[in-house]
């Protein structure tokens, strides 16, 4: 199945990706408090999505990232079917979870969901296409400009797509606390970003360490034939 080292690293990366991008979804619809300031819990997966996100953009090129892009966008939209049809089968009473529990927690995750797909294929497609324009730039140096610079433009769209979907459009958020819940949001994910470029670098290293010693065995098969 899996041909080349290549392969599995893909597979890999894929897997880190969806699941944290289909958890942020469900657990999207809690709001804390960072200070003064209000953000969703959502956001907290995140970090490690733009870390498989440049990781797949540095060795698959931008096509590799814009199909698990739309993978990872059919899935969240196949919770969003599973979801709504669990909403209305009527829940067994006195026993577990309630039918307004239940509700009360997934059915903002409905919001949460076509704001994100919304939000996560506007960001990826500009992600993608900042990240590659630096990397022309700057050849294989400078890893930590093109991800961190194209996490900082494209999660600015994300975060306020979301939160104008999921909650400003739907009553939850006044005008104000939306406008400082984005930028809450916003500040986060880019601190969240900077502080974890050395984790960029780290899965550089060990993918390259890993795909090169592919390639030395399939050389050293080829020689031995």
């Amino acid at each position: 199945m899996f041909q080349t080292r290549k392969d599995t690293v893909y597979v890999i990366l894929a897997g880190i990706f969806i699941t944290n991008a289909v958890v942020a979804e469900l657990i999207g619809g809690k709001l804390i408090h960072i200070g003064p300031y209000v953000m969703s819990v959502g956001i907290l997966p995140w970090p490690i999505v733009f870390i498989t996100t440049d990781l797949i953009n540095e060795y698959f090129g931008e096509k590799g990232v814009r199909r698990l892009s739309l993978i990872t966008a059919c899935l969240i939209a196949y919770c969003f079917v599973l979801l709504f049809l669990a909403m209305q089968i009527p829940a067994v009473k006195g026993m577990g979870t309630s039918d307004a529990q239940f509700n009360g927690v997934f059915g903002q995750s409905l919001w949460i969901i076509v704001g994100s797909i919304t939000a996560f294929m506007v960001s990826q497609l500009i992600d993608g296409t900042l990240f590659h324009f630096v990397k022309k730039k700057t050849g294989n140096k400078m890893i930590w400009l093109r991800s961190t610079g194209s996490t900082v433009i494209s999660q600015f769209f994300d975060s306020f797509i979301v939160l104008g979907i999921a909650f400003y459009a739907t009553g939850i958020m006044d005008t104000e606390t939306y406008i400082t819940s984005g930028l809450t949001g916003y500040t986060v994910k880019l601190v969240q970003a900077i502080v974890l470029t050395p984790l960029i670098y780290l899965g550089h290293s060990l993918i390259e360490k890993y795909i090169h010693n592919d390639k030395n065995k399939k050389y050293e098969q080829q020689n031995t034939l």
